[in-house]
């Protein structure tokens, strides 16, 4: 399992933030959402062995 990068995650925010109507103010809190938001899709991925290649 890989940590989502620095660009990742600043991507992802600002999606929320956009998607949330661009409030003012709520920077931390659309960042730890996005850092979430990517770890959760990174542990549902499937992890790819010889036998599922």
């Amino acid at each position: 399992m890989t940590e989502p990068t620095e660009q990742e995650i600043k991507k992802r925010a600002y999606e929320i933030w956009e998607r949330n109507g661009r409030p003012e103010g709520k920077e931390h809190e659309f960042w730890r959402l996005a850092e979430q938001e990517l770890r959760n899709e990174d542990k549902s991925s499937p992890v790819r062995t010889p036998d599922t290649l």
